[in-house]
């Protein structure tokens, strides 16, 4: 009886050593997860600053770029419509709004997109071009009842408005500029070919040679 029990005995001590063993490895293996994940979580801030980073850098090469007097004093810049249309001449007139925007295309020319060009209110008289929100412009803002065809206006927010036939309206608009409104000028309005693939239209606009 004696030997019986003392095996006994030795089997549940070995068992209990067992156990112990086992339980001081799920430990280790809990902090192994539990660090893991901490580098994980390191790894996922560090990605987050950098992307913040990039998307600093993304605005600041997107800023407008700064206006020089030359280009600030132009007094016409070439307006043409459609990437291979024949440019004409846009005389400005003398303001801030005029300034700002001859300024802005002295350093950089302009590709405009046209949008929805027939199918708003007052499309068979003007066209509207949005301009990037990056470029600050001032307006000095009147109201405009019967705008001539080729004359040019800046409405705020950020948009030209460039009328080729004669209109009678009620708008505030900022005067800026206009085309000598020829029949050729006319026509190149209205027969701007629609970008192959894009359903919309391109106006440019640059400073010239």
């Amino acid at each position: 009886m004696s030997k019986k029990k003392g095996t006994k005995g030795m089997v549940l001590a070995v068992w209990v050593m067992t156990t112990a063993m086992l339980l001081a490895g799920c430990g280790k293996a809990a902090d192994s997860v539990q660090s893991a994940d901490s580098v994980q979580s390191a790894d996922s801030v560090q990605s987050a600053d950098s992307v913040q980073s990039a998307d600093s850098v993304t605005d600041r090469l997107v800023s407008a770029p700064q206006i020089s007097d030359e280009a600030e004093n132009q007094t016409a810049l070439l307006v043409s419509f459609g990437d291979s249309g024949d440019a004409f001449t846009m005389h400005l007139y003398d303001n801030d709004t005029a300034r700002a925007v001859a300024g802005h295309v002295g350093t950089s020319d302009w590709r405009l997109p046209i949008y929805h060009y027939d199918n708003y209110e007052g499309w068979a008289y003007f066209q509207y071009y949005d301009i990037p929100s990056r470029y600050e412009i001032p307006s000095n803002a009147e109201n405009i009842t019967s705008p001539k065809a080729g004359e040019v206006y800046y409405s705020e927010p950020n948009r030209i408005i460039l009328f080729y036939q004669d209109a009678e309206i009620s708008e505030q608009y900022t005067p800026i500029g206009y085309i000598d409104a020829s029949e050729d000028f006319v026509e190149a309005v209205a027969d701007n070919p629609e970008l192959e693939g894009w359903g919309n239209k391109i106006v440019r606009i640059s400073a010239g040679e």
